[in-house]
């Protein structure tokens, strides 16, 4: 049974997630270690340790396997104009990903956004570019530093200290939601294919502890 998530940051805008950490290859940085950006993971602390916010992730996990899996987001996404993939979790599988490919082709209506880390493994690239090639898909690679750094060309996303790590980001746009008590409040530039990097600034406890450390 398909498990569709509502985070309020979004504005109500619904999204599918898994479990983080445990289906996010491309946080590993070495054996028992995550890159930066994900020691501060919000995805790990808050609401979403709660039961109710756990279940349906981790039903996800089985769930995406079913042979009707992709006909019924389909269908579910009937009336949605903008879609989040993954507000927690990654796109851990080749075949989960091949079957999210099938729903973002058959809903050309909604326009689709997708952030991950599995660029890292070759065997995800081919499905990466063909979502890309969707008129109605934002694909953003996620950078792995806090500290506002990024490759030009690769990465689509990026974490910084604070918005004044940005200034001279070229092609970017500064995500706003700690001026709007954390919400997006009408701002939908990640799901825009013309803004190549979205700039995040550091929010959180747990992050600020991570950019602390990593200042020393």
């Amino acid at each position: 049974m398909l498990k569709i998530s509502v985070t309020s940051k979004l504005d109500g805008i619904r999204s599918w997630s898994l479990q983080a950490i445990d289906t996010c290859p491309g946080s590993i940085e070495s054996p028992g270690v995550l890159v930066p950006a994900c020691r501060g993971c919000y995805a790990t602390t808050g609401n979403y340790n709660y039961p109710n916010v756990r279940a349906p992730r981790l039903a996800n996990r089985e769930d995406w396997q079913r042979q009707e899996w992709a006909d019924e987001m389909v269908a579910e996404l009937e009336r949605d104009r903008y879609f989040r993939w993954f507000d927690s979790g990654d796109v851990y599988n080749l075949a989960l990903a091949e079957k999210i490919l099938d729903v973002m082709q058959r809903t050309p209506w909604c326009k689709h956004w997708l952030p991950t880390r599995m660029h890292k493994f070759p065997k995800f690239r081919m499905v990466f570019d063909a979502m890309r090639e969707l008129d109605n898909v934002s694909v953003r690679f996620s950078a792995d530093s806090v500290d506002g750094s990024y490759t030009p060309g690769l990465h689509g996303s990026v974490i910084g200290p604070d918005a004044a790590t940005y200034t001279d980001a070229l092609g970017a746009s500064l995500c706003r939601a700690y001026e709007h008590e954390g919400k997006c409040s009408g701002c939908r530039a990640c799901w825009n294919k013309d803004i190549e990097l979205i700039c995040y600034p550091a929010h959180g406890v747990k992050m600020a502890k991570v950019i602390r450390l990593m200042s020393i």
